[in-house]
This record gives C-alpha cells, sequence and structure tokens, in this order.
C-alpha cells in the first residue's frame, strides 16, 4: 500500500526532500512505516517522533490505510 509521507525542517534536510511516497505492506502500523523510513535514511527520524494520519496526531500503533498522509513532526522549540 502507498502512503504519503510530508516531512518537515530538519527531517527534510536529512532525507533531501519535503515528502515521500512509501510503500509498505497491508496491514502496516505508523511504527512499520517509520521503520521503512529509517532504512532509508538511518538516524535521519528518531523511533518514536511526533506523527499525526490525515492531519490528526496519531501514536505509533495506529493501523495505516491505503493512501494515508502521515506528517513526521520534528521537536519544535520556542521561548
Amino acid at each position: 500500500m502507498n502512503v504519503r509521507v510530508l516531512l518537515f525542517a530538519s527531517y527534510a534536510d536529512a532525507l533531501g526532500t519535503d515528502s515521500l511516497q512509501v510503500d509498505v505492506p497491508a496491514p502496516s502500523r505508523v511504527r512499520d512505516l517509520l521503520a521503512a523510513i529509517q532504512e532509508r535514511a538511518s538516524h535521519a527520524v528518531p523511533p518514536a517522533p511526533l506523527v499525526a494520519v490525515n492531519s490528526e496526531y496519531a501514536d505509533l500503533d495506529q493501523v495505516l490505510g491505503a493512501d494515508d498522509e502521515v506528517a513526521i513532526i520534528p521537536p519544535v522549540a520556542g521561548g
């Protein structure tokens, strides 16, 4: 199944793009998708980043559907 992944800030810089199309077997969970991305660029994305699936925050065990859009959100600092 094909999942679109949106990358921001340091994650986009590390992978050289702001989005990826990742093919993962069905059914897959968010953690499976993250493992597939980490295989492409080890250490570019931590094992448990903040993630949103279809614009809603999700945990690592959420099951993904075909054509879902997953955003991997880097840590944010502010003052």
